[in-house]
């Protein structure tokens, strides 16, 4: 329902915005899962790659592990990366420290510009290499060695590349997922409900579950050169230790993801294919799905995801979708935020159809996870549809006050202030004339 439009600009263009906002402390909730799932989801996040090569043995840096920006960079990049290097300390115990020198830091973050990203790996947002390398060699026409992570027998260096002239967000989530990965997990699981590491890209920044794993990761009973076999025996005790609560939750039934669904939902999720292959991959994925029996966030993504393909054509069965993906979402507390991408969604409908009251619901339930999770955009979205609602039933001050923190979390979300005032516009759009201002 809510995608990019060419639309007139809302009158708050000729009166400027309200600063950028910021979030506070991060509000990481530990994972409610037992600890003999996540020892599995582990061993998957650190000893398998995202093509399902395993990995012949476990690799960490020494500590302490250093990291620098190199070269000039936004302002975003410098305060994010203080604050993720602050998180990783307080709440994995890893020993990372910034340095101001990128000759000598292990991991090293080089802005580039989405341009070039785009030029050169079309399909990512950003990326790590598991050796120290310049822009300039990795898109030059000579074959780099050593960026195969699985000839790694430690880990080195690392370099992180991540475009300058996107969102500030979108520059701290690469900062956090490939940070991360620089340091631990090398894999994305969609089945993961509670991590960064899915491409569902629904966690903006690293939880409490992928702290929990880059804590494990460096637990000093495992080091260089372990095999998967002696990294799974080790991990019963250290969960224990370091997770006790982890032994009182019951452990779910293990389904692993068929490669056809994976492929499936890969060509539904990559935006240069064609929309009429993406649809049917989504269809695919989707029925694949649900003749496997699952009911958990792989269905619900599967849902998710041909409900967003199917907005521009049949709204009805884009609606329906929603709905179904939502029911799913909602039955664990932590899939909170995966019910606010798809509350957003039907929100939009609602705020169409003319059901203010309905859009004040389903805002007033879906605003608080958005903002746990750090997700300035979907958290603009969120208000700005709730103060085109509130205008609508005429209580202008709560529409105002909604509206101002929501061009403010825009500004954060969002790339530019043309692109908020775009997205305004888009939302104001839905509104029914009939219904405007009264």
């Amino acid at each position: 329902m809510l995608a990019p439009d060419l639309l007139p600009l809302p009158e708050v263009a000729t009166r400027g915005l309200p600063p950028a906002l910021s979030f506070g402390p991060p509000q990481p909730q530990p994972p409610h899962r037992s600890n003999t799932e996540i020892a599995r989801d582990f061993l998957d996040l650190t000893l398998r790659l995202e093509n399902g090569a395993d990995l012949p043995v476990f690799t960490r840096f020494a500590e302490p592990v250093t990291i620098a920006l190199s070269g000039p960079a936004p302002a975003t990049f410098s305060n994010e990366l203080d604050r993720l290097v602050t998180r990783i300390r307080t709440e994995a115990g890893i020993d990372l420290r910034r340095v101001a020198d990128p000759a000598s830091a292990a991991i090293t973050i080089q802005p580039i510009t989405q341009e070039a990203l785009q030029r050169e790996v079309p399909s990512a947002a950003c990326f790590v290499l598991p050796r120290r390398i310049s822009w300039a060699e990795f898109s030059g026409p000579r074959r780099i060695a050593g960026l195969n992570w699985t000839d790694l027998t430690e880990r080195r260096a690392a370099t992180i590349f991540v475009p300058a002239d996107v969102a500030p967000q979108e520059i701290r989530d690469c900062l956090h997922e490939e940070t991360a990965q620089a340091l631990g997990p090398v894999n994305d699981l969609f089945r993961l409900e509670d991590s960064i590491f899915n491409d569902d890209n629904m966690h903006s920044v690293l939880t409490g579950f992928d702290m929990l794993v880059l804590r494990t990761a460096y637990d000093p009973a495992l080091h260089n050169g372990m095999t998967r076999d002696e990294v799974a025996a080790a991990l019963p005790e250290i969960l224990t230790r370091i997770n006790p609560d982890g032994r009182r939750y019951p452990t779910r039934p293990y389904a692993p993801s068929p490669r056809s669904w994976l492929r499936a939902m890969d060509t539904a999720l990559t935006q240069d294919r064609s929309m009429t292959s993406r649809r049917q991959a989504a269809e695919r994925a989707l029925s694949i799905a649900q003749s496997e029996g699952w009911t958990d966030t792989r269905l619900g993504l599967s849902w998710l995801t041909v409900g967003r393909l199917s907005t521009g054509g049949d709204g009805a069965a884009a609606l329906e979708a929603f709905l179904r993906a939502g029911q799913i979402y909602d039955q664990r507390p932590a899939t909170a935020i995966h019910s606010a991408n798809v509350g957003i969604q039907i929100s939009a409908f609602a705020l169409a159809a003319g059901q203010m009251n309905t859009v004040l619901l389903l805002t007033e339930k879906h605003i608080p996870a958005a903002r746990r999770a750090e997700n300035a955009a979907l958290l603009s979205d969120l208000l700005l549809v709730r103060a085109a609602a509130l205008d609508a039933l005429g209580r202008r001050g709560e529409a105002a006050t909604a509206r101002t923190e929501g061009y403010g979390w825009a500004r954060y979300g969002l790339r530019s202030d043309s692109a908020v005032l775009r997205r305004a516009a888009e939302i104001e759009a839905l509104v029914p004339r009939a219904q405007e201002g009264t």
